[in-house]
């Protein structure tokens, strides 16, 4: 039974009981509910704070174990990715070096996906991020292995054709035996014998009589066999295939004619002096991919080691002035 309250008047001097108001009955109510709530905060607090649901428990685990997986799936990223840098390193640098084949341009094995909104439902989560480096991790390495899957088909089709390819390389000196060892002036500057000034020359010069015979250096097909009394004089060009190409300038006379096809070896032509010239003699270039390199490193058919070991330290030594 609720107790009743009383207070001492001091007018009768006689106790006298409390009436509650209303006033009184609502604050007492909101008091009681605003230390009941603070309560509740306090205990729900500390029990949020230091302690975890079972369901909590279980996302928590949830957790734990997806980041568990993604570690190991970037691990597997990375071994994966290292396997790829190791054949893209093998095709460019042993496979396509073997073959003569230039090795497959950067832009292409490192080209985007196309498409600007690929991964446009990937945004706007919490962990996008996280997803969006993912997966683009995962379209690179397979735009890479396919472009290297191409690639090694192509180097299996050179393998088929090696045989081939050996032949229409130009692997022997243009001249007559007799002539091979009279080289007059090499690939590199050198004084112009005309003009007297230091000017790049892209071939090398074989010094010999008005005459003599001049060889196809590999199979192919007459490009051109022009004559001309100017510059190189007359001239042939040998499409060797596979990027190789052979030019024969200062020509006398033409045992060829274009669009005929020609073996290694093949008398084509005999040595003059057409031209810009100062005697007879036959200018040799070849050019790799349209670029014209050191011819002298393409005698390896020719020339036994001991014999190329000399035409090379003789080519690093040259510098004077020779027949052009």
């Amino acid at each position: 039974m609720r107790k009743s309250l009383y207070y001492f008047n001091h007018k009768n001097l006689q106790y006298e009981k409390v009436k509650p108001t209303i006033k009184n009955f609502l604050i007492r109510g909101l008091s009681i509910v605003f230390f009941g709530l603070l309560f509740a905060g306090g205990v729900l607090f500390v029990a949020y704070s230091f302690f975890h649901s079972p369901k909590e428990l279980m996302l928590q685990r949830e957790i734990d174990q997806f980041k568990l997986q993604y570690e190991i799936i970037n691990e597997k990223m990375e071994r994966l990715e290292k396997v790829a840098d190791n054949l893209q390193d093998r095709d460019d640098n042993i496979y396509r070096l073997i073959f003569e084949a230039d090795p497959v341009p950067k832009e292409m094995r490192q080209g985007g996906m196309g498409g600007t909104d690929r991964y446009e439902k990937l945004k706007g989560f919490k962990n996008s991020d996280v997803f969006l480096n993912s997966v683009k991790r995962v379209d690179e390495l397979s735009n890479r292995l396919y472009i290297q899957s191409k690639s090694y088909d192509e180097v299996f089709n050179m393998a088929r054709n090696v045989d081939e390819m050996a032949k229409c390389i130009p692997a022997i000196q243009p001249i007559h035996k007799r002539y091979k060892n009279r080289i007059t002036s090499y690939y590199g500057y050198r004084i112009h014998p005309i003009y007297k000034e230091r000017i790049f020359h892209d071939g090398l010069d074989f010094s010999a009589p008005q005459g003599t015979d001049v060889y196809a250096a590999g199979d192919g097909v007459i490009e051109m066999a022009s004559r001309s009394g100017y510059g190189y004089g007359n001239k042939i060009i040998i499409n060797h295939g596979y990027g190789y190409q052979t030019v024969y300038a200062h020509l006398m006379s033409f045992k060829v004619s274009e669009g005929q096809h020609v073996k290694r070896g093949q008398l084509i032509g005999t040595v003059g002096s057409t031209g810009l010239s100062t005697s007879p003699h036959l200018h040799y270039e070849i050019l790799r991919n349209n670029k014209k390199v050191n011819p002298i490193f393409y005698f390896f058919n020719d020339l036994n080691p001991q014999e190329y070991e000399e035409v090379l330290s003789t080519a690093s030594k040259s510098t004077g002035v020779s027949s052009f």
